[in-house]
């Protein structure tokens, strides 16, 4: 799995899928540390060359049996008898005296707790320079710890019967977040009560207007935000590219009681054939808000990875711009904490459309709209409770 993330790009999500030999509850553990590796690589690599004369290469097998080991040590609480147990045959006639050397001199001088990791260098110099030294720290923070799971529900009144049956805390309307735990085994997930979706991604759909009928949710599987459209009352088309996507937003849709039409389309060359009243664009991008669940975006978010997303983006934007009603409302969307996807494709769009505006939107008091109008969740927002995947949003109307 981690070969496949680090030295293929691949999610972990899709390194794991392809683990087909091993038990469930084996590979449930096999991803918990593959996790832990990826969120403490930093910090994993400078134990180890501590205790190494000469450096490991990056990619050598010592190294990543040893970030293994380390990982589960410091991110699962694994016995130091279980964890050298496990490692040391994956090094079977290679490195295992390298190995269990430099284990047993780390293990002896005590292994700190990790409650901080570093992030890999050049996301630390972007976030510093974007956000400032405060949102890196607090960053660094919450890729330590597992975060908690949000539910979003179709009414409100659901929500709040549910969190109190589940000991959950709702933290906005039709909002439910509960400790992390297996999804299928909840209460309600047969019924269709719920759908998982971070609390942060819920927001970009809360600022379509109730009184919008035709709503064109672009770029829409998974399908959180399909969801929360048509379990508003909303007309929703929604348009994706990938047909196995699109098949869980259908099977999605089928467990919760939902409609909603869907289109499977390129954006950039689908022909709608009308206009509609509001338009949801949750673009494609870095994805690297979402480093709290999926580590592995800070490895695969390189620049150039970025800027072709950046590019991308502001074509879709253009292109979702000329199907949208005079006074209608186009939502912009990223689950990114990289300004060259957020606020600078926005900028970009209000200096090339002088028909639309920014409008400031009404969302949790957790939310407010920066000076601009647009919407910034960052790291440490609401830290205590659990925190928030990192995104940005702006409600842009054109005019009459």
């Amino acid at each position: 799995m981690l070969d496949s993330v680090l030295r293929r790009g691949q999610t972990l999500d899709a390194a794991a899928a392809r683990a087909r030999n091993l038990s469930p509850s084996d590979h449930g553990l096999a991803v918990a540390i593959a996790g832990e590796v990826l969120r403490r690589i930093p910090d994993l690599d400078a134990l180890i060359d501590s205790a190494t004369r000469q450096r490991l290469p990056d990619d050598s097998k010592a190294r990543m049996v040893l970030r293994i080991a380390l990982a589960q040590k410091i991110g699962l609480g694994t016995p130091d008898h279980a964890l050298v147990a496990t490692a040391l045959p994956l090094v079977d006639g290679g490195p295992r005296r390298l190995v269990h050397g430099v284990l047993g001199t780390l293990l002896r001088r005590g292994v700190p707790n990790g409650d901080s990791p570093q992030l890999p260098p050049d996301v630390e110099q972007r976030w510093s320079a974007a956000w400032g030294e405060t949102v890196v720290e607090a960053a660094r923070r919450q890729i330590a710890q597992r975060p908690p799971l949000d539910l979003s529900f179709a009414n409100d009144s659901e929500a709040q019967t549910y969190a109190d049956e589940e000991n959950g805390a709702s933290l906005a309307p039709n909002h439910v977040r509960l400790d992390s735990s297996s999804v299928t085994e909840l209460a309600g997930f047969e019924a269709g009560r719920w759908w998982v979706q971070d609390l942060a991604a819920s927001l970009p759909a809360r600022l379509i207007p109730p009184d919008a009928v035709d709503v064109l949710d672009l770029c829409a599987a998974p399908g959180g935000k399909t969801m929360q459209l048509a379990a508003a009352g909303h007309r929703v088309t929604a348009v994706d590219s990938s047909a196995s996507r699109l098949g869980r937003l259908r099977e999605n849709l089928q467990r919760t009681h939902l409609s909603a039409d869907l289109v499977e389309a390129d954006a950039l060359q689908w022909k709608p054939g009308r206009s509609f009243d509001a338009i949801l664009l949750d673009a494609p991008c870095s994805a690297t808000g979402t480093f709290r669940r999926h580590p592995e975006v800070l490895y695969r978010a390189r620049p150039t990875v970025i800027g072709d997303n950046a590019a991308l983006q502001a074509q879709l934007l253009a292109t979702a711009s000329q199907w949208l009603k005079p006074s209608g409302v186009l939502v912009y969307s990223v689950c990114s904490l990289e300004p060259q996807e957020g606020e600078e494709v926005i900028d970009r769009f209000l200096a090339e459309h002088s028909d639309f505006s920014i409008d400031a939107p009404a969302l949790p008091d957790f939310a407010g709209a920066t000076r601009r109008g647009w919407v910034r969740i960052l790291p440490g927002l609401l830290e205590a409770e659990g925190g928030l995947d990192g995104f940005f949003m702006a409600r842009l109307v054109r005019r009459p």
